[in-house]
């Protein structure tokens, strides 16, 4: 009788293939276990080429990195200050949570299961969110294809036009497509004054300005972690130096220990961090200090968002993954009065510079302008009853030379008063510079060229010169300070910068 030799399924197992199975069993099992343990401790995460999604000029060169995870130096000796219960004391140390119990692992343990679901919540959830952002991704680049100057989107407050953007089409799709989707976590650890708090009065007011409109929750603010786009760590340069840092001690050690401990404790207690190496956290600063702050940890230094207003490509600042901020010099803390200027033919000053000697770009300005000409007014010091703000609102064009770091509050103090600014710098990405084209209402002038200032800005045409004030009164719009923030200003607009690099960065969470 023919038999068939195809495969029949059977519920009856001979013994010796019982055995069988349970020997490739235990060996199987382990290895699955081992190798789903590696890859879920393994993130993998992606970081795309620079933005071209706006229609940006190609970013300068990326730097050789200035650290390396064996420069890394430990800090485990210097004091780490996370609280204190008044402003005017120095902020008592922070210590590690203490290690588990036996119990405690105990129960970690038999909590496994649950956990093993809270972490497929939270990977179906990241690609539901990088799905998002691949849509909102394809939408800018189909909006980068209208090279109108104008936007083709509706919006009831302000439409982008005209050539001060690179795409006003594009940067408008990118602008609704944050507002709709962005959202940031800002980290609770911490306590005031080093975190969660910063100036508001002062040359780096902007840094005080952002972290507390983070802490308002008004504008972004996710509660639920696991939602979030990016993770603020929303600890201040500014407050750690001045509680920290003895003056001329040269002593940093305070701040670095605050920085690394703070990280850690981050890493510890939530998995966002090691997921992705910190590629989607960023950080924030106008202190000087604020790109060595980041070199504590190279992670932070390397992956992270660095939201600087110290924008120096040659001392780090990676365009295609840092943000520049905007120094504004906020006095009184409200730009009252801050905003406007002369009409151009009331404008009898051809440039205008008032600064002290910081750094050689300042040296050489000084040397060669200085008391030399009535069309070219340069000081180190400004004459009694003589106004800076009144010097600003009559001059044609505003000179802003680095000083001791590339950023300067020249820059936005030339734009409040409608005064054309001139960048002298070497290696400055300027702030908003993927949306913004900063050649159509400023001159750029090298610092080789100092000399020949008078001569540059001689042969820009009356036609060139209204073109460039009307400009930049278009753009100031982008760099007023707002309470509460406006859209289109330079709170939204520095989110913004943050928007694009992390729709520049894919995690994942395997």
């Amino acid at each position: 009788m023919w038999q068939s030799n195809k495969l029949v399924c059977s519920s009856f197992v001979p013994r010796s293939s019982f055995a069988s199975i349970l020997v490739l069993l235990l060996v199987i099992i382990p290895l699955i276990v081992i190798v789903g343990f590696l890859s879920f401790y393994s993130p993998i995460f992606t970081i795309q080429n620079p933005s071209e999604l706006l229609g940006a000029a190609t970013s300068a060169p990326t730097p050789t990195p200035l650290i390396s995870s064996s420069q890394h130096n430990d800090a485990s000796k210097a004091p780490s200050p996370f609280s204190s219960k008044e402003t005017s004391e120095a902020p008592a140390p922070f210590t590690l949570p203490p290690p588990l119990e036996e119990e405690e692992v105990t129960t970690l343990k038999h909590k496994g299961f649950n956990e093993g679901i809270v972490t497929s919540k939270r990977q179906r959830r990241l690609k539901k969110i990088e799905a998002s952002l691949a849509r909102a991704r394809s939408a800018i680049r189909e909006a980068a294809l209208v090279r109108n100057l104008t936007s083709t989107h509706q919006d009831p407050d302000y439409v982008p036009w005209g050539p001060v953007y690179r795409n006003a089409n594009a940067f408008h799709r990118s602008y609704l497509e944050m507002e709709r989707l962005f959202k940031i976590y800002v980290y609770e650890e911490g306590e005031p004054p080093i975190f969660h708090n910063g100036p508001c009065r002062s040359i780096y007011s902007t840094e005080g300005r952002f972290i507390h409109e983070m802490e308002k929750g008004q504008f972004y603010r996710t509660r639920n972690p696991d939602e979030a786009l990016v993770y603020f760590l929303p600890f201040s340069v500014v407050m750690m130096v001045q509680y920290l840092y003895k003056p001329e001690s040269h002593d940093i050690d305070g701040i670095q220990r605050a920085v690394v401990d703070y990280i850690n404790i981050i890493g510890n207690r939530h998995p966002f961090w090691n997921r992705s190496l910190g590629a989607d956290h960023f950080m924030l600063s106008c202190h000087d200090w604020g790109p060595r702050a980041s070199t504590f940890v190279p992670d932070l230094f390397h992956r992270s968002i660095r939201v600087l207003c110290n924008a120096n490509t040659s001392e780090g600042f990676n365009p295609s993954k840092d943000a520049s901020f905007p120094e504004i010099h906020l006095r009184t803390g409200e730009v009252t009065g801050l905003i406007g200027g002369e009409m151009p033919s009331r404008r009898s000053i051809l440039a205008f510079f008032a600064g002290r000697l910081h750094g050689h770009i300042r040296y050489l300005l000084l040397e060669q302008w200085k008391n030399k000409d009535q069309d070219v007014q340069v000081y180190d010091q400004l004459p009694d009853k003589v106004s800076y703000n009144s010097m600003l609102k009559k001059s044609r064009f505003c000179l802003c030379p680095s000083g001791y770091e590339v950023a300067s509050p020249r820059v936005v103090e030339a734009i409040y008063a409608e005064c054309v600014p001139v960048l002298i710098s070497d290696n400055y990405v300027p702030p908003f510079s993927d949306v913004l084209n900063w050649k159509s209402f400023s001159v750029q002038v090298e610092v080789k060229d100092i000399p020949n200032i008078k001569t540059i800005l001689m042969g820009i045409s009356q036609k060139q010169y209204l073109r460039l004030y009307m400009r930049v009164r278009k753009v100031q719009r982008h760099f007023v300070v707002n309470g509460p923030p406006k859209r289109f200003d330079v709170f939204h607009m520095t989110v913004h910068s943050i928007w694009l690099r992390r729709l520049n960065t894919q995690i994942e969470d395997q």
